[in-house]
């Protein structure tokens, strides 16, 4: 049995709220989903276990207007795509899936060829939405992330028929891309104009390394029970630790604990100090 910590007990913001255009995005989103024909019915069977308009709407709950929210369920059912097909894929079909996805991202108004692989017609949409909607300096932003995301996601590939085990610094570097969470962040600000002085400030760059980390230590701590299973464990940081100290999987477990502790101190105190002392 794999003990799994509590890792915000100490967390010291209110309970979660979820955005009031949640109802209605959801049908929206997913009538959007389910109208690619083409989409392999296992692709379908994913999207049915999960509610990702509720994680949309969980991690944007102050977004003012339902076609930003709609952007964000659009990129999160482009990152399943991607995510699902290139897990099963060998690194050069992979490869090939990314190429069209990157080729969609930056051309929003370019005709997808006949024949290509639905994705490349989803994120083709799903960029133009968010060139019409999001703000002028947030759209760029996403465009460099996401294709950053892209092209960590054919790396992974490779690593993936390697069995390729990094070391723990590496490792987090390796997940701030491929974990996705890059356009995410970028994201954030859909309903803002915000310089680049102010997006790339050292203080903002530092607590969006720190959420990346947190949100590395809590998914692989999750997930590591179904990687070991299926054998994709090797690019578990749960894994790593056990490589790299000689660790039991409780152990490292209790190392992921104790370090998500450490990243959630810093987060909260970089907040309090950098980012309000030196951000206008």
């Amino acid at each position: 049995m794999i003990y799994l910590p509590d890792t915000m007990t100490n967390w010291p913001w209110p309970p979660r709220a979820v955005n009031p255009h949640y109802e209605a995005v959801k049908i929206e989103a997913s009538f959007w989903f389910r109208g690619f024909e083409t989409l392999d019915p296992e692709l379908l069977k994913v999207f049915d276990k999960y509610d990702l308009a509720y994680t949309v709407a969980l991690a944007h709950p102050t977004v003012s207007k339902i076609e930003h929210l709609r952007v964000g369920c659009e990129v999160l059912d482009v990152q399943l795509v991607v995510d699902e097909v290139t897990d099963r894929s060998t690194a050069a079909g992979a490869k090939v899936i990314v190429d069209i996805v990157i080729d969609a991202l930056h051309n929003p108004y370019k005709i997808r060829p006949e024949g290509e692989y639905i994705v490349g017609e989803m994120m083709r949409q799903c960029s133009a939405r968010a060139m019409q909607t999001i703000s002028t300096t947030c759209y760029p932003r996403f465009i460099d992330s996401f294709t950053t995301y892209l092209r960590a996601v054919a790396v992974e590939a490779i690593d993936r028929e390697q069995r390729h085990c990094l070391g723990i610094d590496d490792h987090f570097k390796y997940r701030w891309e491929t974990g996705g969470m890059l356009p995410w962040f970028a994201l954030c600000g859909m309903e803002m104009n915000l310089p680049d002085e102010v997006y790339h400030h050292p203080a903002i760059v530092d607590m969006l390394e720190c959420a990346a980390d947190l949100i590395t230590v809590d998914n692989d701590m999750v997930s590591y029970n179904k990687e070991q299973a299926d054998g994709t464990d090797y690019n578990s940081l749960i894994t790593v630790v056990v490589v790299e100290f000689g660790l039991d999987i409780g152990s490292a477990m209790g190392w992921a604990a104790a370090y998500h502790i450490k990243l959630e101190t810093r987060f909260i105190n970089g907040l309090a100090t950098s980012v309000n002392s030196h951000i206008p």
